[in-house]
């Protein structure tokens, strides 16, 4: 008998419905037919809906002068500027929340889903206060309850005048009010390249001195002293360079004057309500998602290293921790992007994120609804996919290798 040479069958139409080798292929060139069509239609209609009330699609008012003020700016910014420098502050104090609320929610989250496993009934019972509290209250009244404390608690500018004040400066040089917090900034001079720069040589050398004492122990079994290692790698050689560049970079303290303080920086209290709430808020998940990760871990491994001699502070960062890790991050990442779209909340406490400018201000001024909204929803999507993007890099380092 002769076999049959099927692969090279004449190729026919109906092969591609019929045919398993190409029914998928053309499903997917079907669908995405349909999707591309949808999509033209649906900016068709919206372009022939807004011709016929007199408007066009067109981002030109980006450049037109914005006319506001903002309270909070990391970058120069006056009401002279155009509605895209406005924007771009926003997306910085965005970026700002963001960045400090997953640090601290981590910092808060570990901690808590650490303490909730307490052998000692009070402590974990506080942590389990703190985690249901915060997880069964919405968000956005948490955010007006951190305004109102800070707003109802905190002294004026005025009671830190004259020689009856009720109120002093933190450290002298921090003073916490109910505008918010004034600190002392940084003045860069003649010459910060040279500190800056041997700054982040710095970074860089604990980046590397960390990654050859971990392959090290993972080798050896031998534990550095690493903390006290990389302190020195950072501070010497930043004084150094400092004092080789005649100490450019100084500190400018604020003072009270007539009705408020003047100098220094000013973290508005608007940011710190929001930043303290999405933090807390956040935090609570993240302490349970921990918690599952560390119970996830057999306790036969914490076992085997008190046998060791190891102690419960080594155990639970050499052992339990690195395994708990991947389990913890899928959820974790989650969390770090509810923190970053709950950021969109700050229009209720004022505070000048890309919504309260993008999708509040400008928008109101130039009745460019639907350009701010494409605008707003582009920038949410693509901060969510780098943050995405980063942690499950990180997920995937961390992950168990066969071998």
């Amino acid at each position: 008998m002769t076999s049959i040479d099927v692969s090279r069958e004449q190729f026919r139409l109906s092969m591609l419905l019929y045919d398993t080798r190409y029914r998928s292929l053309t499903i997917q060139v079907v669908a995405m037919i349909a999707l591309m069509s949808a999509a033209a239609w649906l900016v068709n209609n919206t372009v022939e809906n807004l011709s016929a009330l007199g408007k066009d699609f067109s981002f030109r008012f980006l450049g037109q002068r914005a006319g506001y003020d903002i309270s909070q700016t990391l970058i120069p910014y006056t009401n002279d500027d155009t509605h895209a420098r406005a924007a771009l502050v926003g997306i910085v104090n965005t970026l700002l929340v963001a960045f400090v609320g997953c640090l601290l929610a981590t910092a808060i989250g570990v901690t808590m889903g650490v303490l909730r496993l307490s052998r000692n009934w009070i402590v974990a019972r506080l942590a389990a206060v703190y985690v249901d509290g915060f997880r069964n209250i919405p968000v956005l009244l948490w955010i007006l309850a951190t305004m109102a404390v800070i707003t109802d608690t905190a002294p004026a500018p005025s009671a830190f005048r004259g020689d009856n004040a009720t109120a002093s400066m933190i450290f002298g040089s921090v003073a916490v009010t109910n505008r918010g917090v004034y600190v002392p900034w940084p003045i860069f001079g003649p010459g910060w390249q040279i500190v800056v720069g041997t700054f982040l040589l710095s970074v860089i050398a604990i980046l590397v001195f960390g990654r050859w004492a971990k392959a090290r122990q993972d080798a050896t079994g031998q534990i550095l002293p690493t903390f006290w290692i990389k302190l020195g790698l950072f501070v010497l050689p930043v004084l150094i360079a400092d004092q080789i560049a005649g100490r450019p970079i100084s500190l400018d303290y604020p003072e009270l004057q007539r009705f408020n303080f003047e100098g220094g920086g000013f973290l508005d209290k608007s940011f710190i309500a929001l930043t303290l709430a999405l933090s807390l808020y956040t935090g609570a998940f993240i302490a349970e998602a921990v918690r599952a990760g560390i119970q996830a871990i057999s306790r036969g491994q914490s076992e085997a290293a008190a046998a060791l001699g190891l102690r419960s502070g080594r155990i639970m960062s050499l052992v339990i921790l690195p395994q708990a890790l991947r389990v913890i991050i899928p959820p974790l990442i989650s969390q770090y992007l509810n923190l970053t779209k709950n950021s969109s909340l700050a229009i209720a406490v004022g505070y000048a994120d890309v919504r309260a400018t993008l999708g509040g201000i400008t928008m109101n001024q130039t009745g460019r609804e639907l350009e701010c909204m494409l605008l707003l929803m582009g920038f949410y999507l693509i901060l969510s996919l780098l943050i995405s993007g980063t942690m499950n890099w990180y997920n995937a380092r961390v992950a168990l290798k066969e071998r």
